[in-house]
């Protein structure tokens, strides 16, 4: 992709820290699209990942093919639910006073047309864990791998680089994990928290096998960046995963909720998503955001807009 390429914070590994930030439009605000200009005449580096919501997209007009809002789905006993956003924005840092300013910035950047609807603050926890204890993300691909999961290629200019995203905020009930036999946890999770290893004889339940993405035709791999969370009452994880499409996640959600088979992942045993939202990420061009798609213009046509 030479001078266009996915923005760097996709393929990123995750920071210490971590600030969600999702934007929905200002009522009565006026056209978007100057918000946007300066906002593309951010400089682009793995400090910050942005999405733009499938609602957004349509009022400018634009079509990217395979964007849609997120679908709610139900199980037995088991909801997901679907809470679309216009913008969506991951903040990426080692310390969160860096954060604070960065959100500033965004809030700045987008004040108006946009205004900030949810703030979520996550962290690392020890090397990369749910906080179950248990390690996130295990099978994800790497490298070249990861770029083919999770960058859209072949698709044209203003489009090549890009990425999917699907992000959910699970909230855990880890007093009701506690009261598992350490044998329940294991089995809910289909992995041993001991040494991480996948148990050969888990449940059909359990969510390593509800989430083969090896298991599928075709395989539904995806490059998983979540992170723990927590505020003052409630805690769980960001699950935040980017892909080339939305397809992958859908099949694997879909197997979750039981759709296919009825059998729900054991994870709705001690946890629920609050949300449920999908993005497009724009590439990356010359050091800034690629918004051709969606504004018409080449990225070094935004820099009178740079005065942040």
């Amino acid at each position: 992709m030479s001078d266009m390429s996915v923005q760097p914070g996709v393929l990123a590994e995750v920071p210490s820290h971590a600030r969600y930030l999702t934007f929905r439009r200002r009522a009565a605000a006026g056209d978007p699209r100057s918000d946007l200009a300066r906002l593309a005449a951010l400089p682009v580096d793995e400090s910050r990942v942005v999405g733009i919501g499938a609602s957004l997209v349509h009022e400018l007009g634009a079509h990217v093919e395979g964007l849609r809002t997120f679908p709610a789905m139900d199980g037995r006993g088991l909801s997901v639910p679907s809470t679309p956003s216009a913008l969506w924005c991951w903040l990426r840092g080692e310390e969160r006073g860096e954060l604070v300013h960065a959100s500033i910035l965004m809030r700045r950047t987008l004040a108006d047309a946009f205004e900030i609807e949810t703030v979520v603050d996550a962290f690392r926890h020890l090397d990369g864990r749910d906080l179950t204890g248990y390690e996130d993300g295990t099978e994800n691909p790497a490298g070249d791998d990861a770029v083919a999961a999770a960058v859209v290629s072949g698709a044209g200019a203003g489009l090549d680089g890009s990425s999917f995203v699907a992000v959910q905020q699970w909230v855990h009930d880890l007093d009701r994990f506690a009261s598992f036999s350490r044998v329940e946890q294991d089995e809910t999770i289909g992995r041993r928290l001991s040494d991480n290893e996948e148990m050969d004889d888990a449940p059909p339940g359990a969510h390593v096998k509800r989430t083969e993405q090896e298991a599928f035709d075709p395989p539904a791999y995806l490059v998983r960046r979540s992170m723990a969370w927590a505020d003052a009452k409630r805690e769980g994880l960001v699950f935040v995963a980017f892909g080339r499409s939305l397809d992958p996640f859908e099949t694997l959600m879909r197997r979750m909720t039981g759709a296919d088979d009825g059998v729900p992942d054991h994870l709705f045993r001690f946890t629920r998503p609050a949300t449920g939202s999908y993005f497009w990420c724009p590439p990356a061009r010359g050091g800034r955001l690629d918004l051709r798609a969606l504004l018409g213009r080449q990225p070094e046509e935004f820099a009178e807009f740079s005065d942040n």
